[in-house]
């Protein structure tokens, strides 16, 4: 499936101090929503630590999770937290607690159309779209036409996300287009007036992110540093790594350089948001 899978494997070589390029890799894998902050820190990282080698892998949170139990990740991205139970197989698999590592911060997006009429959706009318009991834009206050609405695959953090906090885990209705990743929800959307979809807000390009409103009654919000940090935006979250245990060597080296200044900058350069203001 076109874009369901990102792979970044960069090598740095440098002279003095560096662990040298037959060094094992840092392997970091999961959410493709997080997937471009990924790759982000990987380039700087390496490019500041000459012989290091970050490789990050995206294929969603569900992915990254099942990597994570199986041993065959260092660290998992996920856009979502990790369940009791997936935690569980961890422990009882290597005999370690899961370390949770909130590492940025997120507001799920609404996208709609540049061109669309509509500026804001209120959660009961997002969850009617998804569970096909609202149809039609001219029910929303567009024009005469059938909505067309995408989502992520079930093995999708953001999909996870959603579904529990919008559908209250309600059933997607069966018109509802999967499509594999956050971009290719973005590009499907960019391309058809009638659409809307749902994502990371660094996609957020070429397609406008709507304001959303908790019920008919609240105001609208729409997603920036200051609502998603205070909890205001209503589909505010945090993204997250997970080791086995607490993290070591190099790949605890690398976990502080992102928890650090030049890390948390990055995720605004990308279009996420920073655990606290450097």
């Amino acid at each position: 499936m076109p874009g369901a899978l990102i792979v970044v494997t960069l090598i740095v070589s440098g002279c003095g101090g560096g662990s040298g390029t037959g060094a094992k890799a840092v392997t970091v894998k999961g959410s493709d929503t997080m997937v471009i902050l990924g790759q982000r820190w990987a380039e700087t990282y390496m490019g500041e630590h000459p012989g290091t080698r970050i490789q990050v892998t995206g294929g969603g949170s569900g992915t990254g999770i099942a990597a994570l139990i199986n041993g065959g990740t260092d660290i998992c991205e996920a856009s979502r937290p990790m369940k009791d139970k997936e935690k569980e197989q961890v422990r009882s698999r290597h005999g370690k607690d899961v370390k949770e590592i909130p590492v940025a911060l997120d507001g799920v997006a609404v996208y709609v159309n540049e061109s669309s009429p509509i500026q804001s959706l209120s959660e009961p009318q997002i969850k009617g779209i998804y569970t096909g009991k609202i149809t039609n834009w001219r029910d929303l206050g567009g024009k005469d036409q059938k909505i067309v609405a995408y989502s992520r695959e079930n093995n999708s953090g953001t999909y996870v996300f959603f579904k529990e906090h919008v559908l209250g885990n309600e059933d997607f209705a069966r018109e509802i287009q999967t499509l594999p990743g956050t971009a290719a929800v973005a590009n499907a959307v960019a391309k058809d007036l009638a659409s809307i979809g749902y994502g990371g807000i660094a996609y957020a390009t070429g397609i406008r992110a709507i304001a959303v409103k908790r019920d008919e009654n609240s105001e609208a919000v729409h997603p920036s540093l200051e609502t998603v940090r205070n909890g205001q935006y209503p589909l505010s979250r945090s993204l997250f790594f997970y080791t086995i245990g607490e993290p070591d060597g190099e790949v605890k080296a690398f976990v502080d350089w992102v928890l650090g200044p030049e890390g948390q900058k990055i995720c605004e350069a990308v279009g996420y948001y920073p655990l606290v203001r450097k």
